[in-house]
This record gives C-alpha cells, sequence and structure tokens, in this order.
C-alpha cells in the first residue's frame, strides 16, 4: 500500500525526459450539454502535455443513454457508445460488454503510438475493460476512484451489489495503483477489502479561471452548485436559509444543478416562506458557474457523501468562504475557522449559525476566503495535480 500525496517541486515543474502515451478511458468527458460532465478528468489534461504526456481520451457510454455529442476541448475525445443493461443489473457485466467493442481501436491505436499506460476512472465499466486489455495487451493500467462508492454498492444491492464488489476488487488487485481522490476514499476503499496499491492525489482547479472578483463588493449571495439529489443537503440549506431570512432580509440563495429533488425543493422553499428569496438556475456551464462563484458572498453545500469536492475547491480558488461538512474529503483540505467552516452532517443549528457568523462578519469572510484561496494556490491546482499524475505514471512504469 502506498500514499502519494506527492510535493510539487520535483514533479510538476521538471518536464518529463521520454514523452509518455496515456490511454485514458473514462465515462465521465465534457458534453455538448454540459461542459462540466468530467470536467475533473478533462482539466488537468492540458497540464500533462505541458509536462511532455500525450494523452488519447476514450470516453464511454452505454447506448441506452443516447448518444453524447462531444464538446470543444483541448483534449478531444473518440466517444463510444456501448451495449449494457439498464439499471443495476448492467454494472457488474459493462466492462466485459465495452471491452470487446473497443479492443480492435485499442490495437490500432498502439500499434500506430505505443500505449504506455492506461489510466482508467472508475472501476465499472473502465477499469474492468482496463484490466482485461491489460491482459490481452500487455500495457500496465492504473485506475482512479472519484466517490466514496468504491465498489459500487450503492448502485446495485443484493446480489449485483456482492458481483460489484468482486469485480472491483479484482480491477483494484490487479492495477499499478488506484488512485483516490482523497484520504477518505482511500479508507473507504481499504474497509474490508485485500491489499492494494493505492496513491492520494487531489483533484486540481485552475485558480485563473475560479478567480476572485476584481470588485470585492459583497454581492449579499448565499451559492450553493451541486446535483439536486438528498446526500448534496439542500434541503438542509434551504432550511437554514429560512431560519436567519429574517435577520438578513437582503441576502439571497442561489442554487445551480438540476436532479430528481428540484421540484420538490422549489415547493419546500414555498413552504417556508423564502421561494422569493431563492432562485434555482438549473445546469450551468462552467463559465457561469466561475461568475457565480466570483460574485457570491459565500458558498455552502452541506453534502453528507463527498470524496472530496470539486465545487468546494472551485470557491476556495475564487477567495470565498466554504461551509461543508465534516467526515468528507474536503475535511483533509479545510481547516475548520481557518481557511473555511466545518459543520456536522444534518447539523441544522449547525449551519444556520455558520451561516449568520460569516453574514454579519465582513472582516472574517475576507479573512477565511483569503485563506482558502492561498490554499488552493499552494497545493490544489491543476499543475499541482498534473505534476503528481506525472510523477505517479513514471513510477509505476519503472
Amino acid at each position: 500500500m502506498m500514499t502519494a500525496n506527492l510535493p510539487m517541486s520535483a514533479a510538476a515543474h521538471t518536464r518529463p525526459q521520454k514523452a509518455l502515451h496515456v490511454l485514458t478511458l473514462t465515462p465521465f468527458y465534457p458534453v455538448l450539454k454540459d461542459d462540466a460532465q468530467g470536467c475533473f478528468v478533462a482539466e488537468p489534461l492540458p497540464w500533462l502535455a505541458q509536462l511532455g504526456i500525450a494523452n488519447t481520451v476514450l470516453a464511454v457510454q452505454p447506448f441506452y443513454r443516447g448518444r453524447a455529442h462531444a464538446t470543444q476541448s483541448s483534449v478531444p475525445a473518440r466517444w463510444t457508445h456501448f451495449f449494457a443493461f439498464p439499471g443495476g443489473l448492467g454494472l457488474p457485466t459493462s466492462g466485459a460488454f465495452l471491452y470487446p467493442q473497443i479492443l480492435a481501436e485499442v490495437r490500432r491505436l498502439h500499434r500506430a503510438n505505443p500505449v504506455q499506460i492506461v489510466h482508467a476512472h472508475s472501476a465499472l465499466p473502465c477499469g474492468h475493460t482496463a484490466a482485461l486489455l491489460s491482459r490481452e495487451l500487455g500495457i500496465p493500467f492504473v485506475v482512479s476512484v472519484h466517490g466514496l462508492d468504491a465498489f459500487s454498492t450503492n448502485q446495485a444491492g443484493g446480489y449485483t451489489g456482492k458481483w460489484c464488489r468482486r469485480i472491483s476488487e479484482m480491477v483494484y488487485r490487479s492495477a499499478r495503483r488506484v488512485i483516490c481522490i482523497s484520504e477518505k476514499v482511500r479508507e473507504q476503499l481499504m474497509e474490508g477489502a485485500a491489499p492494494i496499491n493505492t496513491a492520494v492525489i487531489y483533484n486540481g482547479v485552475d485558480p485563473q479561471i475560479f478567480s476572485p472578483a476584481e470588485n470585492a463588493g459583497a454581492s449579499d449571495v448565499i451559492l450553493s452548485v451541486g446535483n439536486l439529489i438528498p446526500i448534496k443537503g439542500h434541503e438542509l440549506l434551504l432550511r437554514a436559509f429560512a431560519a436567519i431570512h429574517d435577520s438578513y432580509p437582503d441576502v439571497s440563495c442561489e442554487i445551480i444543478g438540476d436532479g430528481l429533488e428540484r421540484s420538490r425543493l422549489e415547493a419546500l422553499a414555498g413552504e417556508l416562506s423564502i421561494a422569493a428569496k431563492v432562485r434555482f438556475f438549473g445546469r450551468q456551464n462552467r463559465s457561469q458557474v466561475a461568475q457565480s462563484m466570483r460574485r457570491c458572498t459565500l458558498f455552502a453545500l452541506p453534502s453528507r457523501f463527498e470524496g472530496l469536492g470539486c465545487v468546494y475547491l472551485e470557491a476556495m480558488a475564487a477567495g470565498k468562504p466554504v461551509i461543508a461538512c465534516r467526515g468528507q474529503g474536503i475535511e483533509e483540505v479545510i481547516q475548520h475557522g481557518s481557511n473555511g467552516w466545518l459543520v456536522d452532517p444534518e447539523d441544522l443549528q449547525g449551519l444556520t449559525s455558520a451561516l449568520s457568523l460569516l453574514l454579519q462578519n465582513v472582516q472574517l469572510r475576507r479573512q477565511v476566503g483569503g485563506a482558502a484561496r492561498e490554499t488552493i494556490r499552494q497545493g490544489f491546482t491543476l499543475a499541482h495535480q498534473a505534476g503528481r499524475l506525472v510523477q505517479l505514471y513514471r513510477e509505476c512504469l519503472a
């Protein structure tokens, strides 16, 4: 077992001596209708290119989700739509179906420009497919785990969930390295599993895109960004906002994101008599999110199931005080009261108090927001992430 919270000095500022060709295999990548989808996979790639890493991206999607339309990207993806059974039943077999569909293409690619390593994102389906490719073509692979559901057992229960776990464990044992986005994810991965060779590489953010506003005047907005699903804690945020909105009549709440909870949350805002102060924007592109983060007063997402949470890093890069929950991956980045604020999951009183304290204290907001941006600049940029990935790739091939 190995943990790689790697320093930048040796990795990101030294160009590799020999070019390395990486095949990135991912179910997450930006598409025309959602350029935030898989941005955590796409955005480090130009920085890797600056360090001499050539990436070929194969993005994959089950046929029943429709055809993906690629968006413009500095590293464009080749999209493959493959057969898979819909629902949880399709999870344990998805990698086995994907593998024969891309094998010929990978062979051609490998002959034209030999692939040194495959970087798969998630165990199912891409990690499983990478393991089969490794066995067939002799190409080593690494696999990234992006969330707390490392074995897909929250997506599939019963026998299917056990099947998913068996395949995922095989993938993790076969990989040269399993890359976790936080120590929290690594801990979840290792619970009850056989010894696995792991590394922790945190996601990064571009501090030029997510940057403080030139005019630092407050806009009296509490911003939240995330899929509208129960684990993200939007209901808790609305209830906390309802508890303080009489004391801060000029403050509004803006929620960016979409999902099955939207209609229920909109109804709840009406029941709490705060509908006039809450705006649901739905899904927005990266530029719009960055703009919203620049102009908000503070950022709050009381999610109770978060491997790390790129939106926290983005808001911190924008110089905003961030409220998140303890026990999640972001707790490894946020030092409570210094560069951010932490509350317990489902703690309405704690969240209400945090909102009130930060709203009433401009100096505290500036202090916490400034420290937050400095935290990102010192260790959580895309350049840091790329440097650590380069070092890991080369260690895996040594």
